[in-house]
């Protein structure tokens, strides 16, 4: 794992899941199931875990929705559960009562102070930690007319007066998440947030569109507070399948070396003139067979070069590799020459070779 000179925050426990405080960074998602329709969103939250999401956030809209709750840890799910909370501070209520374990929320949108104090103590009692979280299309009239904009600085200050209405009764077991569309706002904001606070922060650009430039953004906007150090459990925010966001945020992590188990990392060269392999369809098909083998989780780094230039000295730093010839390919174990394969043959040897290392492993 890549060390990286990590912000220091505070930590809290999400039903076993450590966050911040120097514990790997966690990767969650949202179901986007009707959460009264409790077996549908059972099976989107035991996807999400198969897939290795650590914490699951679920719409809980009024009281009645929290025996969702109930439904999915009687279930025997494991994963960690948080309810997404809006205005009806007694749905905060009965999800702590179904056992969820952590709250999402804006304490000043649920009413009065006495509201705040009920849910700050009922949490405190359970154990449970809140999330303040803080979009970009819901800051407060206030501090809107006061900045003009949602500007970075007028979302930290949002997130700091939603924090201090749980400080004041004297409840710390806190974590913040500052979300904009703009990826821009989102990198600022959490700059200023992590000078500003010492509680573990939750990452991410909101609405941030599809699987692909979804991706993108997040890319950029998580890829860029992480490579600085900040934030200790992200969400990759995607209009699509919630287990795509999962494998994006993975993706994310691997390619800074923060993953806690590191994954199937595959090397490619863009191709070129000088390429006479059909490296693109060899690495389509790689990548097919990886996933019919069930195989992205063996740690190993695979490089597919489209020649002899600069396939050798990029192999090198590769578990295996090849680098293209016409028609065949040199095979490198570290950098090291170990024959020529026809074309044909490259994906099935990679393939054996990826499950030999896995084995050996075992």
């Amino acid at each position: 794992m890549t060390e990286y000179n990590r912000r220091i925050s505070r930590q809290i426990n999400v039903g076993g899941v450590k966050v911040g405080g120097g514990a790997p960074i966690s990767v969650q998602s949202m179901t986007n199931t009707d959460t009264m329709n409790f077996e549908a969103t059972l099976n989107q939250v035991r996807g999400l875990e198969e897939a290795g999401c650590d914490i699951v956030r679920i719409t809980i809209p009024n009281p009645d929705a929290a025996r969702c709750i109930y439904h999915i840890k009687n279930a025997g799910v494991k994963i960690p559960l948080v309810a997404d909370i809006h205005f009806d501070y007694r749905a905060a209520l009965s999800a702590l009562e179904a056992g969820v374990d952590k709250i999402r929320i804006n304490p000043g949108n649920i009413g009065s102070e006495d509201r705040v104090k009920e849910l700050a103590d009922a949490a405190r009692r359970k154990g449970v930690p809140i999330r303040i979280g803080v979009n970009s299309g819901s800051l407060e009239k206030s501090i809107l007319a006061k900045h003009g904009a949602p500007t970075a600085a007028a979302l930290c200050e949002s997130a700091m007066f939603h924090t201090s209405l749980l400080e004041k009764f004297d409840f710390n077991d806190i974590a913040i998440s500052i979300k904009a569309s703009s990826v821009i706002t989102t990198i600022e904001a959490n700059r200023l947030l992590a000078k500003t606070c010492n509680y573990p922060i939750h990452i991410g650009v909101t609405e941030a569109g599809g699987e692909g430039m979804g991706s993108i953004k997040s890319a950029i906007g998580i890829g860029t507070l992480l490579a600085e150090g900040i934030g200790d459990t992200v969400r990759v925010s995607l209009t699509a399948d919630p287990v795509k966001e999962i494998a994006a945020a993975r993706n994310i992590l691997d390619a800074l070396g923060l993953s806690e188990k590191p994954r199937l990392n595959i090397v490619s060269c863009p191709t070129c003139g000088r390429t006479r392999i059909s490296l693109i369809e060899l690495l389509k098909k790689l990548e097919d067979a990886v996933d019919a083998e069930n195989l992205r989780s063996v740690p190993i780094t695979v490089a597919l070069m489209g020649c002899a230039v600069n396939g050798p000295g990029e192999a090198r730093e590769a578990d295996i590799g090849i680098a293209g010839g016409d028609g065949d390919a040199l095979l490198f174990y570290k950098g090291v020459t170990a024959g020529k394969i026809p074309q044909d043959m490259i994906v099935p040897r990679l393939i054996e070779e990826i499950k030999a290392f896995r084995d050996a492993d075992i």
